[in-house]
């Protein structure tokens, strides 16, 4: 699948898509129909070319002690723990994100969800219903809707992030939409970031109604409250199965908690909500901060009054306590019931505009009077306590969005692009004086062997500035200030591939150089910055021209197709080094496999010139491991002229 999937460039959008069209009345009402069908934990359907997935809100218990779940609620785990001892990675796209910098600093670490919704999700994953259900959607269907309610919306957030790990791939075009509603929080920062590395932050949108504490809970620390979580998440089950038509008279809500137990349940998580929301707001200040869960994707909040819908995982958390300080310990129960009510009040007053109540005072701008209708929308009275944070938070989210439009980003880059290109030039001009040289070392050993010249500092120095340039460019996309096809544009597939290219090969000279190698590992598995496996993937998946052929080339290219080309002959150097002194057979006759497939490989580009002359310099690494191969080769077969398969390279 491409690296981006959602056609959305603001919540706006998602809002007023959800809201025109049958998308959320529908996953609604299968939401509904999957709560009555607790047993199975999930069910599909198809209404034209939309496929339909929702999953349960009353399965959890499928694959876990009551007692375990409620101990360890807010327990996380690393999502590349999925299907880790049998070499099955549902979400290796996250989690490799995750554990590469684009910046060259430290990790920001581990992308967490939580355990038990987690282990939920795999489980029913596993199962061969799923599979054929899922599988059915796959091949009928131009677009799949996920969907959830409760326990059930945080499953359907996990089996999207599969689904788009799976779809991209396989490089499908399918795209995936998840709405939940009223679910709980899903996993850490890292995992939201690694979201919008992936640029699938449009792909969810969460409903959350004004009261529900069900978002809210795992902002708190729920240890000490482990009974009264127990009975109310008992008490939400029973009645959604009790208000299936099919389950009428078999199932009734006879677990409540007491009135005082009610208010203790609402002041504890309100006041730990605050707590969050405050912290929340010295991240948005770039301060420290450490909140276990975190938001991603769209959070869409619904009152009687209408619906806003925020992006911002800052401005999210401060709405979703203030919105809930407004209400009181019993709404904050049953309005985890009421999604129905507000998904046709949502619908029904998106075909009516809203206007002032008679009397209000019109705004003098038209961004006054949309915040002003936003914040009529969030349910909150100008007369509450709540009114001036909420309207203060509405208009950060705003200007957040706002500050600068995706398209004057793009353009301003252009800008700053041609500013670079100078330095992309000078770095032409060293490979074209290295191959020029009478020392024929070629473009990569004289950067890897270069001393303290003035030239040498200078090219160095373009080489650092243009990866700078470059992890901007990528730390805008993945913070989506960037249209969302900025990665499909040709001129800047091009332009990133022409500078991989040129660059890669300097960036693994310095590697070597420095001995990175013998402290981290060889630079194709430990050195290579994600900068260049995210430009590999963008020239995999642009569309190629009818002009862009497969003809022989009738000269040596001026760039070496492979970038990693280099690395490979640093690695092949190796093995012909541990050929000489090793002893045993098996590891000798693994090590004379690699070194032949690579030799078949160099043979081919070379061939097909699809390399720089400087790869074929005379003094270069690659013409001296040919030569050292070669010598190699004479020597075992005159030891052992037995073995003719070394000297033919089979």
């Amino acid at each position: 699948m491409e690296a981006e999937a959602s056609p959305f460039e603001s919540s706006e959008l998602v809002a007023s898509l959800l809201a025109s069209t049958p998308l959320l009345s529908e996953s609604w009402r299968l939401c509904s129909v999957a709560n009555a069908a607790a047993p199975l934990g999930f069910v599909s359907e198809r209404i034209g070319d939309v496929g339909y997935f929702a999953f349960s809100a009353c399965s959890i218990q499928m694959i876990t002690e009551e007692s375990e779940y409620y101990s360890t609620c807010r327990n996380l785990v690393p999502l590349d723990s999925a299907g880790a001892g049998d070499g099955d990675r549902p979400f290796s796209v996250l989690t490799k994100s995750s554990n590469s910098s684009i910046n060259g600093e430290e990790d920001e670490g581990a992308v967490m969800v939580h355990a038990g919704l987690l282990n939920l999700f795999l489980f029913l994953r596993s199962s061969q219903a799923f599979k054929d259900q899922m599988s059915a959607l796959i091949n009928g269907s131009k677009s799949i809707v996920i969907t959830g309610h409760s326990i059930g919306g945080t499953t359907a957030s996990l089996c999207a992030l599969w689904l788009l790990c799976y779809l991209q791939s396989v490089s499908s075009t399918l795209s995936v939409l998840c709405i939940t509603f009223g679910s709980p929080l899903l996993g850490n920062e890292s995992l939201s970031r690694a979201i919008l590395r992936e640029r699938w932050g449009g792909n969810f949108c969460h409903v959350v109604s004004k009261y529900d504490i069900m978002p809210r809970l795992l902002f708190a620390p729920l240890e000490s409250c482990t009974r009264q979580l127990h009975f109310l998440l008992q008490y939400w089950q029973m009645s959604m199965l009790a208000s299936s038509p099919g389950n009428f008279g078999q199932y009734f809500p006879v677990l409540q908690l007491g009135e005082e137990e009610k208010a203790h349940l609402f002041s504890f998580i309100s006041h730990h909500n605050l707590l969050v929301s405050s912290v929340a707001q010295a991240e948005a200040r770039e301060e420290k901060a450490n909140i276990l869960y975190w938001p991603f994707g769209n959070y869409m909040f619904c009152s009687q009054e209408g619906a806003i819908c925020l992006e911002n995982a800052a401005s999210v958390i401060e709405m979703m306590h203030l919105m809930f300080m407004t209400g009181n310990p019993s709404c904050c129960i049953d309005d985890h019931l009421k999604y129905g009510h507000y998904v046709g009040k949502i619908s029904s007053q998106f075909l009516n505009k809203k206007s002032f109540l008679q009397g209000e005072v019109i705004p003098e701008s038209s961004y006054e009077a949309g915040v002003a209708l936003a914040l009529q929308s969030s349910g909150i009275s100008k007369q509450e306590p709540a009114a001036r944070p909420a309207e203060d938070c509405l208009k950060k989210a705003s200007g957040m969005r706002h500050m600068r439009t995706p398209s004057l980003n793009a353009a301003n880059l252009a800008i700053r692009l041609s500013k670079v290109v100078p330095y992309r030039a000078q770095i032409e001009w060293y490979m074209a004086s290295c191959d020029k040289s009478d020392e024929q070392l070629g473009y990569y050993d004289s950067f890897k062997q270069r001393g303290s010249s003035k030239r040498d500092h200078k090219v160095n120095m373009n080489r650092l500035l243009l990866a700078g340039f470059w992890n901007d460019v990528l730390r805008m996309l993945e913070n989506n200030e960037l249209p969302h096809d900025f990665h499909k544009r040709s001129k800047w597939v091009n332009t990133s591939q022409f500078y991989k290219l040129l660059v890669e090969p300097l960036d693994i000279a310095e590697y070597y150089r420095s001995g990175m190698h013998r402290t981290k590992g060889h630079y194709l598995k430990h050195g290579r910055e994600r900068r260049f496996e995210i430009f590999d993937r963008w020239w995999r998946e642009r569309k190629v021209g009818p002009e862009e052929n497969t003809s022989m080339r009738s000269k040596f290219a001026g760039l070496t197709q492979d970038s990693c080309f280099w690395a490979k002959v640093e690695e092949a150097t190796e093995w012909l080094a541990h050929v000489r002194s090793e002893s045993d057979a098996r590891k000798l006759a693994l090590l004379w496999e690699n070194i032949n497939n690579f030799e078949r490989y160099a043979t081919r580009l070379v061939d097909c010139k699809e390399v720089s002359k400087d790869v074929l310099a005379k003094n270069s690494s690659y013409s001296k491991w040919v030569e050292d191969l070669r010598e190699l080769k004479s020597q075992m077969q005159q030891i052992h002229p037995q073995f003719p398969r070394f000297r033919d390279g089979a």
